[in-house]
């Protein structure tokens, strides 16, 4: 399963959000940081959904998408 990730700058560093999961957002102070953050975020969003996703384990990031598996 892939992600699409938003990635905006803001002043405290970066922002990030996966607009096909309604309400997950994230944020750090680095670009490596906030996507590392992002990871964790869908995780916990797609553990803690109503449909079963088997393993939600992140698998690698590739332009903008993050890879689930």
């Amino acid at each position: 399963m892939k992600v699409k990730i938003v990635l905006y700058p803001s002043e405290e560093g970066y922002a990030v959000s996966a607009p096909s999961l309604p309400g997950c957002w994230s944020q750090g102070a680095t670009r490596a940081e906030t996507l590392a953050n992002i990871a964790d975020a869908i995780r916990e969003y797609l553990a803690g959904s109503a449909k079963p996703h088997g393993n939600a384990g992140i698998t690698g990031w590739k332009s903008g998408y993050a890879g689930l598996g």
